[in-house]
C-alpha cells in the first residue's frame, strides 16, 4: 500500500473535536488503501503559552531547559491524537522525536537534523499501526532533548517522509494551499494547483509563511513531493514538485508576489573602500548569529563608501551591539544608521529566466504609483525591492495586477 506522511499543525489539533476530525480523516485514508504516518504539532497556542510562562520565571533560561519545556507541547498532542484514533478503531502508537530516531546537533532552540533512523516507526507501520510522531524535536549527539525551532513540525514531516520512502508528504494547516499573494492583502489572489520547488523556496525566503522554508529545502534536496492543504475543508491544495503541471503555454511568467515586513535596514557609513572590509563586517555579524539578507554597497567616493544591508528586526539589537562593540572602530567606519520602517516586496517566477522585461515592469509599476525603491536584490527567478513599510501592501496589490495574477 502507498505510504503517506501527514502533518497536522497546531490549529488542526487545537481541541478534542479537531483531534477527532483528524482521526476520522486518517481512518478514511486507511480505508481507501493508504498507509499513514502522522506528525503532530503542539495544540493551538500552547507553544506560545509555554514561552510566556518561561519568560515570567526567568530572563535568561538555559537553552537545554527551554527545549525540554517547549517540546512538552508536542508530546501531549501525540498522546491525545493516539487516543482519538483508538476511539475510531484505528490502532495507533505515539513517539517522541528521539523515539522516532531523530538525531540532531547540539544547537538548542533551533537544532538541525543530522540523521534519522526510524526503525521503530517502520516496525509500527508493518504491524498495521499508525505511528504518531511528535513534531519539531529530536535528541542531540549529547543525548539532550532538542527543539527544531518554530514551524519545525513541517521539517520533521518531510524528513520522516524521506526516511520512510513515502510517496507523498501532506502538510495540513489553516490555509487551503499556496496563493499568488497573501489573500488578506490581495483578495483576488488565487490558489495554485502546483508550483516548483525552486519557486516555492524563493517564496518562503521572501515572506510566504507556509510551508516553512527549511521543510521545502529538505523536500527539494531529497525529492519528496509536498501537498500543502487545509485541515478544515479537506479540499485539494497545492502540490510542490519538480515541475508544475501546467504546460509552458499556460504557465505564467510570474507565479506570485510576496512581501515581508519583519526586516530592518542598517547602513554603515564612511567605510574605507579596500579589500577585506566587507569580510570583516559580515563575519562579525555571522559569528553573533545575525542573518543578513540584502546587501548594497554605494559607489566609492574619495576612498570611502556606505554599506547598507537588511537583517531580521529581531536581530537588529544584536547587530547594533556587534557593530558598536568594536567593529566600527576596527573598520575605520564613521557611524551606523538603522531603519525599522521598511518592507520587502518580491516577484517570483521561473518564467523570468527566459522572458526579458520583468524587472522593467516591476520598477515601472512601483514608480507610476509613487513608491520609492530603496534597495534591489535579484536571483534567477526572483526580484526583491525594499520600500517604505507603510506602502508594502499597496506595492503587492499593484504588482499582482501588473503581472496579470488577479483572479
Amino acid at each position: 500500500m502507498p505510504l503517506v506522511v501527514q502533518k497536522f499543525g497546531g490549529t488542526s489539533v487545537a481541541d478534542p473535536e479537531r483531534m477527532r476530525t483528524v482521526a476520522d480523516h486518517v481512518a478514511r485514508c486507511r480505508r481507501r488503501g493508504d498507509d499513514v504516518a502522522l506528525v503532530v504539532s503542539a495544540m493551538g497556542k500552547e507553544t506560545d503559552e509555554l514561552l510566556h510562562m518561561a519568560a515570567r520565571i526567568s530572563d535568561n533560561p538555559s537553552g537545554r531547559e527551554m527545549d525540554m519545556l517547549i517540546t512538552a507541547g508536542e508530546r501531549k498532542a501525540v498522546a491525545l491524537v493516539c487516543m482519538a484514533l483508538e476511539e475510531m478503531g484505528v490502532p495507533a502508537r505515539s513517539f517522541t522525536g528521539s523515539q522516532a530516531g531523530f538525531k540532531t546537533d547540539t544547537n538548542h532552540r533551533n537544532a538541525k537534523i543530522l540523521e534519522i533512523t526510524p526503525f521503530r516507526v517502520s516496525e509500527t507501520l508493518e504491524a498495521g499501526v499508525v505511528p504518531v510522531v511528535a513534531g519539531s524535536q529530536g535528541v542531540s549527539t549529547e543525548n539532550d532533548v532538542t527543539f527544531l525551532g518554530r514551524g519545525g513540525s513541517d521539517t520533521t514531516a518531510v524528513a520522516l517522509a524521506h526516511a520512510l520512502g513515502a510517496e507523498l508528504c501532506e502538510l495540513y494547516t489553516d490555509v487551503s494551499g499556496v496563493f499568488t499573494a497573501d489573500p488578506r492583502v490581495v483578495p483576488s489572489a488565487t490558489k495554485m494547483a502546483s508550483i516548483s520547488f525552486d519557486e516555492m523556496l524563493e517564496m518562503t525566503a521572501t515572506g510566504c509563511p507556509k510551508p516553512v522554508m527549511r521543510s521545502v529545502e529538505v523536500a527539494h534536496n531529497h525529492r519528496v513531493p509536498l501537498h500543502v492543504r487545509s485541515a478544515f475543508t479537506w479540499e485539494p491544495g497545492t502540490l510542490v514538485i519538480e515541475e508544475p503541471e501546467e504546460s509552458e503555454m499556460e504557465r505564467p511568467i510570474i507565479r506570485a508576489v510576496t512581501h515581508d515586513q519583519s526586516e530592518s535596514k542598517i547602513t554603515v557609513t564612511d567605510v574605507p573602500d579596500k579589500p577585506g572590509v566587507s569580510a570583516t563586517l559580515f563575519r562579525s555579524l555571522a559569528d553573533r548569529g545575525v542573518n543578513v539578507d540584502m546587501i548594497v554597497q554605494n559607489v566609492s567616493e574619495q576612498g570611502q563608501t556606505d554599506i547598507s544591508f537588511t537583517v531580521p528586526t529581531e536581530h537588529l539589537a544584536a547587530a547594533v551591539e556587534v557593530l558598536e562593540g568594536g567593529v566600527l572602530t576596527s573598520l575605520g567606519a564613521s557611524d551606523i544608521r538603522t531603519d525599522e520602517t521598511i518592507g520587502k516586496v518580491s516577484v517570483v517566477g521561473a518564467g523570468m529566466k527566459s522572458n526579458p522585461g520583468v524587472a522593467a515592469t516591476m520598477f515601472e509599476t512601483l514608480a507610476s504609483n509613487g513608491i520609492n525603491i530603496e534597495m534591489i536584490s535579484t536571483s534567477a527567478i526572483r526580484i526583491s525591492c525594499v520600500v517604505e513599510s507603510e506602502r508594502t501592501e499597496e506595492a503587492v496589490q499593484h504588482l499582482h495586477t501588473a503581472f496579470g495574477l488577479d483572479g
